[in-house]
């Protein structure tokens, strides 16, 4: 029998694969990428058309021969990397690395890792599209001019480690713009008047005044408020209008990338990596009863289109669990900017419900699954029904109104529940009078737009067309990673380091940076793929404008410093100490360099001594990929080190320090020592009486 090399990017989606195939294929992880420009300098042939310069990433050597060998035995390779542009790159770069030859090389690739779709692909084999790899490449190539070009000029500006990006710098616009609309606004005092009223038949409800003397209300004072508040507490009330409508609210469409990671961030608290990270393995495969098996569609797409037979089962299950008055089946589609090259984001099997599974399944993983089962079979359910009542209450000359709901019919909330800040609001009467039973007033503030969270964000890059599914967790985490931005909560708040970077950009390179320009370079880029332009002509036209902004920047843009003079003296030369700043963090660095190099860690002491050593403190630390974790202020002498923060008392079981819980286990006291499973509950601050 013919045997034939299956490859993938990752190992787990080798396994749920191999467990679909017969014993005639083998199954091998790439890794990824096999090849990549070089990071050592541009790698791109400027003189040469903007030749790339690709070379073997560096450890991938062994690999790239263990399929070597692989494929000489083989009589087939079939490359079943990712369906969109960088798994047609990648499955491209594998078949330069290992010299693969057309007729012996097939690309397929899977919307969703089921047995059903994975033998279905593998009947339709095709050639690979060149004109996604050289709109892949094209991206990577302007990727790699942009930050080549400008963030060398930013290390000797500014400071080391620091990045430009065609994307990432456009997103950190954006979050400085907003910033300076926080910082610009005036708030203005104004008033509201709520009326709590009962009916004559004894229900209470609330009606806002919205006129006075037929003008909208607006009352910006202190004194006005008070005189209108007599005013209201002494009138008769009528109730004038009552108008009432059904109405309908329709389902919210299945995910894209960009949705699913805004609902995650709000619903579940995830950051855009987290969601994209925990879709990929549901996606490539989770172990069940059976074996492995992919749970849900790709999770990289900006399409809500949904197939024939995934609506049909959809429509299966709707009318079996829940009657057929709850189906209503909707195909879906791309928005103004979508490729729609895939489906939405949905359960590879809408039968496939998250309780049936859950036992094999994470507690990110589950409420990641259930988050996107619930949504998509909301999207083929009947439209919740309504009946909306408005009744408008009149005084003298004054106008008030009382808004409420009742819900007819669940429809699609029975599985995917929409808050309403509508309330009831009880049966009433034209003529009845209602009788006044408080009147509330309240002093308000304008209020300043919201910062950008990571979810407003996406969505924001998304409308302008900034960037594609791809892209948005990755430059979050870079500008997050970078020190552009730091997190109070779920705001993204600018960093001295952020503006400083984000002035720079504008001021020398401000086309590179506008939304409308970084929107139409991704058409350009989009329409390679289409074959309307050569690759070359979109590269050439870029670099026409940005090489002249570079040569320039040197000259034009000052050298910052950002270092801050402290009140502590060098023991070594007797200078004052300075604190530098890094986007690795902070240290005490002598004035007196380069004469003298004395230099001091700055060590976030957390109250706590250490548990190993007699003398030295816990102090908060980063990895050198900038993850907190927590160690002895007198390393190296003492190795005390632990992820999570600990509360200063040792195990009671074996006498290892006891830190607190994160994740799954928040609200827990652990015992650092995972040989021992010693816990308790975190006790609550007494509140101050």
């Amino acid at each position: 029998m013919a045997q034939t090399l299956v490859i993938v990017e990752s190992p787990a989606k080798a396994k749920t694969i191999e467990k679909h195939l017969g014993k005639n294929y083998t199954v091998l992880a790439s890794l990824g990428h096999v090849r990549d420009l070089p990071k050592s300098k541009m790698g791109i042939d400027i003189e040469n058309d903007f030749a790339p310069e690709y070379i073997t990433i560096r450890g991938k050597g062994p690999m790239i021969a263990a399929l070597k060998k692989e494929k000489a035995k083989s009589d087939k390779v079939v490359l079943a990397t990712d369906p969109d542009r960088e798994g047609e790159a990648i499955a491209w770069h594998l078949t330069q690395a290992l010299g693969l030859e057309p007729d012996q090389t097939a690309r397929v690739t899977f919307q969703e890792i089921t047995k059903d779709a994975v033998r279905k692909a593998m009947k339709s084999p095709r050639a690979i599209d060149e004109d996604l790899v050289d709109s892949q490449q094209a991206r990577r190539i302007l990727d790699r001019l942009v930050g080549y070009s400008i963030s060398p000029i930013l290390w000797r500006k500014v400071m080391k480690g620091l990045s430009a990006g065609r994307v990432q710098s456009v997103a950190m616009r954006l979050i400085m713009l907003r910033e300076r609309e926080i910082r610009a606004f005036l708030s203005e005092e104004y008033w509201t008047f709520a009326l709590k009223m009962k009916s004559e038949e004894g229900k209470s409800f609330v009606a806002d005044v919205i006129r006075l003397g037929g003008e909208k209300l607006s009352i910006d004072n202190e004194k006005d408020a008070r005189s209108l508040e007599k005013k209201l507490q002494g009138l008769d009330y009528t109730i004038t209008k009552v108008e009432q409508k059904e109405r309908t609210r329709a389902p919210y469409p299945p995910f894209t990338t960009s949705t699913l990671q805004q609902e995650a961030s709000f619903k579940l608290n995830f950051s855009a990596s987290k969601t994209m990270m925990t879709a990929q393995k549901l996606y490539e495969g989770i172990r069940l009863q059976r074996g492995s098996e992919g749970l849900i569609t790709y999770m990289r797409t900006d399409s809500t289109r949904v197939s024939d037979e995934a609506m049909a089962q959809a429509k299966e299950y709707i009318v079996e669990e829940f009657g057929d008055k709850y189906s209503h089946q909707r195909a879906g589609g791309g928005g103004k900017n979508a490729q729609d090259a895939h489906e939405a984001v949905r359960p590879s099997s809408p039968k496939r419900t998250p309780e049936s599974i859950k036992q094999y399944l994470t507690r990110d993983e589950y409420r990641l699954y259930e988050l996107i089962w619930n949504r998509f079979m909301a999207s083929q359910m009947s439209s919740a029904r309504f009946l909306s009542t408005q009744a408008n209450v009149e005084g003298d000359d004054v106008l008030a109104r009382a808004k409420g709901e009742v819900r007819l019919f669940d429809g699609f909330q029975k599985v995917y529940e929409i808050r309403s800040d509508v309330a009831e609001l009880p049966l009433l009467k034209e003529g009845e009078k209602p009788a006044l039973q408080k009147v509330d007033a309240q002093q308000k503030f304008t209020q300043p737009p919201s910062r950008y969270t990571e979810a407003s964000l996406i969505k924001e890059m998304e409308e302008k067309g900034i960037g594609r599914p791809s892209t948005y967790a990755p430059t979050l985490y870079t500008i997050t990673r970078r020190g552009y931005v730091t997190k109070e909560k779920k705001s993204l708040v600018p960093t001295e380091l952020g503006e400083i970077t984000n002035s720079i950009m504008e001021e020398n390179f401000l086309p590179f940076v506008e939304p409308e320009f970084t929107a139409q370079m991704e058409e350009k880029l989009d329409a390679i793929s289409e074959e309307k332009t050569p690759w070359q002509d979109v590269i050439r036209e870029f670099y026409s404008l940005l090489d002249p902004l570079v040569k320039q920047a040197d000259e034009r843009i000052k050298k910052y410093d950002l270092s801050e003079v402290t009140d502590l003296t060098c023991e070594k030369c007797g200078s004052p100490m300075l604190i530098k700043k890094t986007i690795k963090g902070n240290f005490y660095a002598c004035s007196n360099y380069p004469e003298c190099k004395n230099t001091k860690p700055i060590l976030k002491e957390i109250g706590v001594d250490c548990p190993l050593c007699d003398d030295g403190q816990v102090v908060e630390r980063k990895t050198k990929k900038l993850k907190i974790f927590y160690g002895c202020s007198n390393f190296p002498e003492c190795r005390f080190a632990a992820w999570d923060k600990p509360i200063g008392r040792n195990c009671p079981d074996c006498g290892s320090a006891l830190v607190e819980g994160k994740g799954r286990n928040s609200g827990m006291i652990l015992c650092n020592n995972k040989e021992c499973k010693y816990r308790e509950k975190k006790k609550k601050a007494k509140a101050d009486e």
